[in-house]
């Protein structure tokens, strides 16, 4: 469970790249030509040079944002980035295909509530292991209407608290 809230942080914070971090898109569905690519991102990219032309344009697009993000990086963070990949890779593909399956369900949720989902998440992330494991258990025995309960509650305490 504890991997799982780890790759949910990861792929909330791969979500929120600033845009400064981004470069340029090429319109959707448009082919990325090799030799727009700054070299540096060639350089990470060069695995899929000899296929480039072959992927399709989505892939190329995907490829380019990626090795971009990658350069803005610091050291610190890369390493980071790499042992999330390295844990992502262990995972049994039952549970990959679970975990994208939620982060395509938070993707399809509204605006604030993808917000109060990502501070719910802060709160459990900050509580002591402890504190944490004993919520899970709550959680996970709780019917429908006593986790909506919990939900209530917790959207009470963060309205009282001050800003």
């Amino acid at each position: 469970m504890n991997r799982i809230c780890a790759l949910l942080a990861m792929l909330l914070l791969a979500a929120t790249v600033p845009a400064w971090a981004q470069q340029p898109e090429a319109p959707a569905g448009a082919a990325v030509p090799w030799e727009s690519i700054p070299p540096q991102q060639q350089q990470l990219l060069e695995h899929y040079h000899g296929q480039w032309n072959g992927l399709p344009p989505q892939r190329q697009q995907a490829l380019t944002r990626g090795a971009a993000r990658w350069l803005s990086m610091s050291p610190e963070q890369r390493s980071s980035a790499r042992e999330r990949f390295q844990t992502w890779q262990r995972l049994p593909p039952e549970q990959r295909a679970l975990i994208r399956q939620r982060w395509q369900r938070f993707q399809s949720l509204p605006p604030e509530q993808q917000r109060e989902v990502r501070q719910n998440f802060r709160y459990f992330s900050r509580l002591p292991q402890q504190q944490r494991a004993q919520l899970r258990e709550r959680w996970m025995h709780a019917t429908p209407v006593q986790r909506q309960q919990m939900l209530q509650m917790q959207r009470a305490r963060r309205q009282q608290r001050p800003r």
